[in-house]
C-alpha cells in the first residue's frame, strides 16, 4: 500500500486543542456533514475529520468488497487512522453507522476512547418478530431497497434522500445529502448499504466499556425510538451511559436542523467522566457559549 491511511481517508485536522475529537459520518454523507459543528470545536479541540472508504474524497480503490462486507472492516479503518495519527485518547462522535463502528473499535482498544457520542445509531435495522425487536425494516423492505439501488442508482438517490432527511426535494438539506450520495460509486454504495442494513451488532453491546452517549431523533425513518431504548438497556457495561431524544425529525438532523442538534452534541462532548466519583460531571465549557447567534447562524 503506497498511500497512508490519512491519504486513503482524506483526513483533515483542524484546531490545536489538547483534547482530540474525531468525527465519523454516516452512510451516504461525508465529512462535510459536520460543517455546522466544527466551528464550535476548533478553538478548543484538535478536530479530526475523515471520509469513510467509498465516500467523499476517500480512495475508492481501497474499498474491499470482502473486508468492508461487515462493519468490522470499517472499525479497523478507524483504528488504523487513530494509530497513524498517534492518537492515544479521543472523544469520538459518530453519526448512524459510524456510531456502531466506534463501539466496535472501542471493544478492540477501549483505552483510545474517552467517550463515544453516537447519534441515530442502530445495532440492527431488521425487525425480529420472534424476540420482539423492532429495527424499523423487514427483509422485503431491504430487498426492495437493494434492488432499486442496483437497477437505477440515480433514481434511487432521488427518492431516498428526501425520505432520509424527511424534507422537500428542493430543500438545501436534501440537495446536500443527494450530492454526497451521488458522489459514491454505485457498486460500493450498494455493498456498503448491505453491510449496514444486514448487520446485527446486538451481541456486542454488552462488550462496550467506555462511556457512551446516545442521541436520537424523535422521528427517524431509519431508526425508530425503540432502538434507542434497546441500546440503553444492553450497554450495561458502559462506564457511564446517557440517552436523549432530541426534538428533531429525520435521520440526518445535523444537516437539516443544526441549530437544534449542535447544543445537544456540544453538551455531551463537553461532559467529563469522574472516575473517582463514578459519574459524569460538567467539563470545561469553552468561554464562548453556544447561544442564540449560533443557532441563527446554523440555519443559514
Amino acid at each position: 500500500m503506497d498511500k497512508t491511511f490519512t491519504e486513503l481517508h482524506n483526513v483533515n485536522i483542524l484546531g490545536s486543542g489538547q483534547e482530540t475529537i474525531v468525527l465519523g459520518h454516516g452512510f451516504g454523507s461525508d465529512q462535510t456533514c459536520w460543517r455546522h459543528l466544527v466551528p464550535h470545536l476548533v478553538k478548543h479541540y484538535r478536530v479530526v475529520l475523515f471520509d469513510m472508504v467509498g465516500a467523499g474524497k476517500s480512495d475508492f480503490s481501497y474499498f474491499s468488497f470482502s473486508r468492508h462486507g461487515t462493519l468490522h472492516g470499517f472499525a479497523d479503518d478507524l483504528l488504523n487512522i487513530l494509530d497513524e495519527l498517534e492518537i492515544d485518547s479521543c472523544i469520538y462522535v459518530g453519526h448512524s453507522v459510524s456510531g456502531m463502528v466506534g463501539m466496535l473499535a472501542s471493544i478492540e482498544q477501549p483505552q483510545l476512547f474517552q467517550r463515544i457520542v453516537a447519534m441515530m445509531s442502530s445495532p440492527r435495522y431488521l425487525d425480529e418478530p420472534a424476540s420482539g425487536y423492532i429495527g424499523g425494516f423487514c427483509q422485503d423492505d431491504l430487498n426492495q431497497l437493494f434492488q432499486a439501488m442496483q437497477q437505477n442508482f440515480f433514481a434511487w438517490v432521488s427518492g431516498f434522500a428526501p425520505l432520509a432527511i424527511d424534507g422537500d426535494v428542493e430543500s438545501e438539506a436534501v440537495q446536500e445529502f443527494s450530492r454526497t450520495l451521488f458522489s459514491m460509486r454505485p457498486d460500493i454504495a450498494l455493498a456498503t448499504a448491505k453491510a449496514i442494513f444486514q448487520s446485527d451488532c446486538r451481541s456486542v453491546l454488552p462488550l462496550v466499556t467506555c462511556p457512551v452517549h446516545l442521541l436520537h431523533s424523535t422521528k427517524d425513518y431509519a431508526v425508530p425510538g425503540y432502538v434507542g431504548h434497546y441500546m440503553q438497556a444492553k450497554l450495561y457495561n458502559s462506564a457511564s451511559l446517557h440517552m436523549e431524544f432530541m426534538p428533531t425529525y429525520g435521520h440526518l438532523p445535523h444537516i437539516k436542523m443544526p441549530g437544534v442538534v449542535n447544543p445537544y452534541l456540544l453538551r455531551h462532548i463537553w461532559m467529563k467522566y469522574d472516575e473517582e466519583k463514578g459519574q459524569e460531571v460538567q467539563g470545561r465549557v469553552p468561554h464562548r457559549q453556544f447561544g442564540a447567534d449560533d443557532v441563527a447562524a446554523d440555519h443559514h
